[in-house]
C-alpha cells in the first residue's frame, strides 16, 4: 500500500453556491507523482467524511469523475461510500485507489469505526489518498482539534481519538487559512493548537503540501510547520521536501 496525505487535493471549486469539476492541484510536483504511480483506468472508492450528507457526497464524487480525467487519471469506476451503502466498504480489496475526503473529524472518525475500515485497509495494496480531516484521520492516534463553536469549551470533547494507523504523523491542514482564526474566544493556533501540543508533535502544512507513505518511509513535500510543546518553526518550503521517518 502507498498514501499520499494531503491538505487539499483541488478537483473543485465553488460558483454560485455550486461545486464544478477543476484539475487537481499540481503544487509541488503532486500532480505528477500520482501520475507515475496511477494504473491505467483505476477503480475508485470515495470514503466520505458526513455519511448522512447525501448531498454534498453525491457533488464531491460527480465532480471527481471529472477532475481526475481533467487531470489525466483515467478512471473506469468511481462510487462514494456513505450511509446508504456502507456494504461497499468490503470491496476494498478490488479497488485501485481509495479517497478519504475532507470534513469534520470526529464525525468521519465515528464513520470510520463504524465500517470498520482500519480492518479492512490491512488487506488493501492499492494507493490511499487523502486530504484535510481524511488525511488527519489517518494517524494511529488522531489529533482532532476543535473547530466547530462550542467544541474548545467543551469539556467532554475528544481531542485525541484513535485512527486508521496508517502513519503516527498528527497533521494540521490549511494552515494558512487557520493563523488568524478563533473559535470560543479562543485563538485557534496559540491558544489551542499550542496547548494542546505539549507533549506532542503536530505538523501544521499549508495547502500545497503533502506526504508520501511507501515502504515504511514518509517524505514531505511543501510549506509545513511542525508544532511541538508550544513551539512553532519551519520544518519545509514550497519547492523541497525532507524525510520525516525512514
Amino acid at each position: 500500500m502507498k498514501a499520499i496525505l494531503t491538505s487539499s487535493i483541488g478537483g473543485s471549486y465553488k460558483e454560485n453556491g455550486k461545486r464544478l469539476p477543476a484539475p487537481l492541484f499540481w503544487y509541488n510536483g503532486f500532480l505528477d507523482q500520482l501520475k507515475e504511480i496511477w494504473v491505467e483506468n483505476s477503480k475508485v472508492m470515495i470514503i466520505c467524511s458526513s455519511p448522512n450528507d447525501y448531498e454534498r457526497n453525491d457533488a464531491v464524487c460527480q465532480c471527481f469523475r471529472q477532475s481526475f480525467p481533467m487531470s489525466e487519471l483515467s478512471i473506469s469506476y468511481m462510487e462514494i461510500c456513505d450511509s446508504r451503502n456502507e456494504e461497499l466498504v468490503n470491496k476494498i480489496t478490488e479497488m485501485d485507489v481509495v479517497l478519504l475526503a475532507g470534513g469534520h473529524v470526529p464525525t468521519q472518525n465515528a464513520f470510520f469505526a463504524r465500517i470498520g475500515l482500519r480492518e479492512k485497509l490491512k488487506n488493501f495494496d492499492g494507493l490511499i489518498i487523502s486530504w484535510s480531516a481524511g488525511s488527519m484521520n489517518c494517524a494511529d492516534i488522531v489529533y482532532a482539534g476543535p473547530e466547530l463553536e462550542g467544541e474548545a469549551i467543551d469539556p467532554d470533547y475528544q481531542r485525541w481519538i484513535s485512527g486508521l494507523g496508517i502513519t503516527k504523523v498528527n497533521i494540521l491542514p490549511h494552515f494558512q487559512s487557520l493563523k488568524e482564526e478563533w473559535l470560543d474566544g479562543f485563538r485557534l493556533i496559540e491558544d489551542i493548537t499550542f496547548a494542546d501540543s505539549m507533549g506532542h508533535e503536530i505538523i501544521a502544512m499549508n495547502d500545497g503540501a503533502y506526504i508520501v507513505i511507501e515502504n515504511g518511509v514518509e517524505k514531505l513535500f511543501g510549506e509545513a510547520y511542525r508544532i511541538k510543546d508550544g513551539q512553532i518553526e519551519m520544518i519545509c518550503q514550497n519547492g523541497m521536501s525532507i524525510v520525516l521517518k525512514e
